[in-house]
């Protein structure tokens, strides 16, 4: 009896001891934080635990070359498992689906209008609008001129610049890297997820400006700007080209919004800034004495794609542009790793 009260005391003590050390433990974090060491690139240095049953090496070393083959393939299958969670997102929020919607009626305002207002010889413009919409191919060419320098890249900016910035602004970026997710993973899952939203915008105009152009004009044989005529088949060719070239453009203009995003918690604030930069790259194209810094000016490079109406194909053009997305992509795609590799998550 007596050895049963003394041990009742020494129990409740080391209990008690436990507890304290719990708290002591989740007192000295703070809340809400993950911090960059809690990262999946650290998680993967940790060495396996042998309580949790991870593979554990034998004589012959196949038990890390087992795990490391699991490892990799549930990696690989995490990482497309959230790329489709991304996508699967995008393409049900109204709001991207409104902006797929109004750029799909402008090409067809663009051609009504063009058909209605377009068939008169009293002057040059209308001459050249009758040689540039006299054919539904060439509805989409015209399409592309008039959205690619700013609707288009508005589109695109509101997806990107809502990447990172949105999920911390509202709140769910932290229980992403808490997964773990990896920050380098979801860089990269986010970006791809604006590329193929920047090709479904892209695709979206050309369709419906094709669509319209086969409505309203003579399909046929294509007239080129440089007087050279070709098929039909070879202009749908030429269509698809300036497709891929513009949808490249608009995957540079999402690397600059994305690494933007990772600046702020607001949105709306790395889509302004994008916004921003397109519209004074464009005002600073208007001026001649700039003429040296314009090259550099993404948006310059947004139009290269009339290279297709030239005989033959203007391909030093459109490899320049290509070169110049390119240079932006690995720009900003280095700006937003090390912004977001190395920044304390707090929202």
């Amino acid at each position: 009896m007596s050895t049963a009260e003394t041990s009742t005391p020494h129990t409740g003590t080391r209990d008690t001891g436990k507890r304290d050390t719990g708290t002591s433990d989740s007192g000295g974090r703070t809340p809400g934080l993950v911090p960059v060491t809690e990262t999946l690139r650290t998680a993967e240095r940790r060495p396996p635990d042998p309580d949790r049953g991870g593979p554990q090496p034998d004589a012959a070393g196949t038990g890390h070359a087992s795990g490391d083959a699991r490892g990799a393939g549930r990696a690989r299958w995490a990482f497309w498992r959230l790329l489709g969670s991304e996508l699967g997102l995008t393409f049900r929020r109204p709001r991207n689906l409104i902006m797929l919607a109004v750029l799909a009626c402008v090409p067809a305002v663009i051609g009504i209008a063009l058909r209605a207002f377009g068939g008169g010889d009293d002057d040059g413009m209308s001459g050249f609008v009758q040689r540039m919409a006299g054919n539904s191919l060439m509805l989409t060419f015209v399409s592309f001129s008039v959205l690619v320098l700013l609707l288009m890249p508005v589109a695109v900016s509101v997806v990107a610049g809502d990447s990172v910035a949105g999920e911390a602004g509202g709140g769910t970026l932290r229980y992403l890297l808490a997964a773990p997710a990896g920050r380098t993973r979801l860089l990269a899952v986010k970006y791809l997820n604006a590329v193929v939203y920047a090709y479904a915008v892209t695709a979206v105009v050309a369709l419906s400006a094709l669509v319209t152009g086969l409505i309203l004009f003579p399909a046929g044989p294509v007239t080129l700007l440089s007087g050279t005529t070709i098929s039909m088949g070879e202009g749908l060719l030429r269509i698809l080209i300036a497709v891929g070239y513009v949808g490249a453009g608009m995957a540079a203009l999402d690397r600059v919004a994305l690494a933007l995003s990772t600046f702020t918690e607001v949105s709306i604030g790395a889509v302004a800034a994008t916004l921003v930069l397109v519209i004074v790259s464009q005002v600073l194209r208007a001026f001649p004495e700039l003429s040296a810094v314009t090259p550099y000016l993404l948006p310059t490079r947004f139009t290269n794609f009339d290279a297709v109406l030239r005989s033959p194909i203007d391909l030093s053009a459109l490899w320049d542009g290509l070169l110049a997305f390119g240079a932006y992509i690995v720009l900003f795609c280095s700006i937003a790793w090390a912004r977001f590799s190395g920044k304390d998550i707090t929202s």
